[in-house]
């Protein structure tokens, strides 16, 4: 397994022979507005650039997995270089129509028993927020990977901490868990995504894991830096269990 952070929560991942992309966010920097009702208003999105070329993120790719429709996860950029008969993984009917829509041919909902060749593919909840802020963002998922030859990764997605996700972890034993950590806000309503408290709460249930937090710094409405996550994990005794990529990084494991 080889897992590279390309930038915000878009994932390159190379599991049992497969290269799979994750939420992918293609965009040059600064092409969309920021989000509105948050910090950073004089700044757009994406905030930083690709740290590669598209064509050697998209290269070679079996299947794309969308958590969600939300611009930072499936933009127009990777609508237009994404190949059209490339194999599709999405979270319901809702979202399968519209990428359908976008003029992909080969779309797969995800369930709890989804097979890609002979890679699992499980679909698992998520609370992109808490309250009120839950309806308002909408449905979202993450998916666990299983192979007989590799560890089982658990992708959260865009969720906080709750019970569902502590389920997942009890349930699969994730050995590797990618996190959404940038604590993104707007600035009413909380938290959509993990904090650092969030964080440890996932390594306090999965203490022998190596959790990797991504979704950090790419879009206006992020508050956890990587360096206060980092500096969280050293004071709580776990920065080597918490995994902080840039842009680019890959961990093989």
């Amino acid at each position: 397994m080889n897992i590279q952070l390309i930038r915000n929560a878009t994932l390159v991942v190379q599991y049992a022979e497969k290269k799979f992309i994750i939420d992918p966010f293609l965009a040059e920097k600064g092409t969309y507005p920021p989000f509105p009702n948050s910090l950073r208003q004089d700044q757009n999105n994406p905030l930083v650039s690709l740290p590669s070329t598209i064509d050697s993120i998209s290269k070679d790719t079996d299947a794309v997995i969308v958590t969600h429709l939300h611009l930072d996860h499936w933009d127009d950029a990777a609508k237009d270089i994404l190949p059209k008969d490339i194999k599709m993984f999405v979270q319901n009917d809702k979202d399968a129509n519209a990428i359908r829509n976008d003029g992909f041919q080969n779309v797969e909902v995800l369930q709890e028993d989804t097979l890609f060749e002979d890679i699992q593919l499980t679909k698992t909840k998520g609370e992109h927020g808490k309250g009120e802020m839950v309806k308002f963002a909408g449905d979202v998922c993450g998916v666990v990977l299983k192979h007989p030859n590799e560890k089982t990764l658990y992708v959260a997605g865009d969720t906080v901490w709750y019970d569902a996700v502590q389920e997942v972890i009890e349930t699969h034993k994730p050995e590797i868990i990618v996190v959404n950590g940038g604590d993104n806000q707007f600035l009413q309503g909380g938290s959509l995504v993990m904090g650092k408290e969030d964080i440890y709460e996932v390594y306090k249930t999965a203490p022998n894991a190596k959790i990797i937090s991504v979704h950090m710094e790419a879009v206006n409405h992020w508050t956890l830096s990587r360096e206060e996550l980092r500096t969280f994990s050293i004071e709580k005794g776990i920065s080597s269990n918490i995994l902080v990529p840039v842009d680019g990084e890959s961990y093989p494991i």
